[in-house]
């Protein structure tokens, strides 16, 4: 027999697979097509009789080919779907791991193997949700302004207040797939992270999780109002729309068409307006959440450095060479000091280049970018985190991913996303075998990194010190595995000042 959940909804039929219990494809919101196209998230109404949960919900429109696979992407603008993978329906309430994905905003989905909660469930009776949200445009466009647009409180960030909607959807039924409505952690990756980040900013987010894993993202990804006005501009201008009426009814595929330029011309710095303090930030990534409306009113490191998330347990880290994913071409002399140049501005780039190049003698130009980029994207982020967690007295633990990939000729190194496998324990899992490359299988580093992601979960603790401005303790997973005291802390300093 299929096993049936019974929620405050409606009756849930799922399927059972090597022991664990799979609801797929479950719609915590109302599909934002049509008329809600450009609204906050509305909650699924209660259906009577039973639903199937056995196939994954499609994605938010995206391009294929941008996310972690290259096969085609299935996607609807009927998006807002969750899925719950569950040790059993009863039995004493479990600690809950809610999954936002990545994808810069604009590619992603809740259904991918290397997300599989299966380890969670079986190791650590857990229970683990991954959801879906709006993207791109139709999830971060800054509708202030349009002639005509809805006033709403997500104006610039209906992607994360569906992200809300979905937690609160976890708040209420939750407990009818065995899990503790009260043991919440939410976690992401790249803009996964830095959705919980933003969450943990986020006044109307509050009191829906205990506890909160950033992997390569911080509390940094948001835009402001001045910048968002621009993208918005643009967008509307490459759509060939002049109100919230022509973007309401464009076809989805010109909507992607119409973000995919602006992203272009952001790229080639062919985008007026921007605040000049963001440009480098919005050279790769124009669509994300905006800071000013009704939404996110402050941005979020304001928010967690005075203390309004001192009681959500952080776990937060960085991989070694996050930017080898999309720096891939050799870097000369000039290249990498106007690349410098264009992050740290032209007075510190001399100094900042000779730092990194004597903490890596013998590095190339592509090796110095690599490192620069990594920081300024990542992990300064994310040390700014920390430090704003801890100083305002809240629980926050700091790691590092070092192990290098041997695929691709070893050019990645410790890339952006790699950790991901690890940490769930889906070294198996298709598309994984790529990355690790030839040789034995790390099952040493999934074994520690999935042991202390699983303790987290349940226990909101972790096995080495607090990070704190003063001793910095960080730990290290990778063929070394340890503490490290304040890494790299000439490099670090060389960040105060620059977003």
């Amino acid at each position: 027999m299929p096993p049936i959940a019974s929620t405050p909804s409606g009756r849930l039929e799922g399927r059972e697979k090597d022991g664990v219990l799979l609801f797929a494809g479950i719609p915590y919101a109302v599909p934002p097509t049509g008329a809600l196209r450009l609204r906050a998230p509305e909650p699924y109404p209660a259906w009577q009789g039973e639903r199937a949960a056995k196939r994954f919900g499609p994605a938010a429109p995206q391009r294929p080919g941008e996310g972690l696979t290259s096969a085609p992407t299935r996607w609807d603008e009927d998006c807002l779907t969750l899925n719950v993978q569950t040790p059993s329906l009863d039995g004493p309430p479990r600690p809950v791991l809610v999954w936002i994905h990545g994808g810069a905003f604009r590619t992603g989905k809740g259904g991918i193997p290397w997300y599989n909660g299966h380890s969670f469930a079986t190791r650590g009776d857990i229970v683990t949700v991954t959801i879906n949200y709006r993207l791109g445009a139709l999830g971060f466009l800054h509708l202030d302004g349009v002639p005509g647009a809805p006033q709403t409180e997500g104006s610039g960030c209906l992607g994360i207040l569906d992200q809300i909607a979905a937690l609160e959807w976890v708040r209420d039924h939750i407990a009818a797939f065995g899990g503790d409505p009260e043991r919440v952690t939410i976690a992401g990756e790249s803009a996964g992270g830095m959705s919980v980040g933003t969450l943990l900013g986020t006044p109307r987010a509050r009191g829906l999780f205990r506890g909160a894993i950033a992997q390569s993202g911080a509390a940094h990804s948001h835009i402001s109002p001045a910048s968002a006005r621009a993208v918005a501009g643009a967008f509307l201008e490459e759509l060939g729309v002049a109100n919230a009426d022509g973007l309401a009814t464009a076809e989805a595929e010109s909507i992607l068409d119409a973000q995919a330029k602006v992203e272009a011309r952001a790229a080639t710095g062919d985008l007026p307006g921007l605040d000049e303090g963001e440009r480098s930030l919005l050279s790769g990534m124009v669509f994300r959440p905006v800071v000013g409306a009704d939404l996110l009113p402050e941005p979020p490191l304001d928010v967690i450095r005075r203390g309004d998330a001192r009681d959500v347990a952080v776990l937060i880290g960085t991989n070694a060479d996050e930017t080898t994913l999309w720096q891939v071409a050799d870097v000369d002399d000039a290249r990498a000091t106007r690349i410098f140049e264009h992050h740290l501005g032209a007075e510190r780039a001399t100094q900042a280049l000779e730092t990194y190049r004597a903490a890596r003698p013998g590095a190339s130009g592509r090796d110095l970018v690599v490192a620069m980029t990594t920081d300024h994207g990542f992990r300064i982020p994310a040390v700014r985190l920390a430090e704003a967690q801890g100083a305002a007295g809240g629980p926050v633990w700091k790691y590092f991913f070092s192990w290098k990939s041997r695929g691709f000729g070893g050019r990645l190194g410790a890339t952006h996303a790699l950790e991901i496998p690890f940490a769930f324990n889906t070294l198996n899992a298709p598309g994984v075998d790529a990355f690790l490359g030839e040789g034995p299988a790390p099952v040493a580093v999934a074994e520690a990194m999935h042991e202390t992601w699983t303790r987290f979960v349940r226990d909101h603790e972790a096995d080495w010190p607090r990070y704190d401005a003063n001793e910095r303790i960080v730990r290290e997973f990778g063929d070394e595995m340890g503490l490290l005291r304040d890494p790299a802390p000439y490099e670090r300093a060389l960040w105060d000042g620059i977003r």
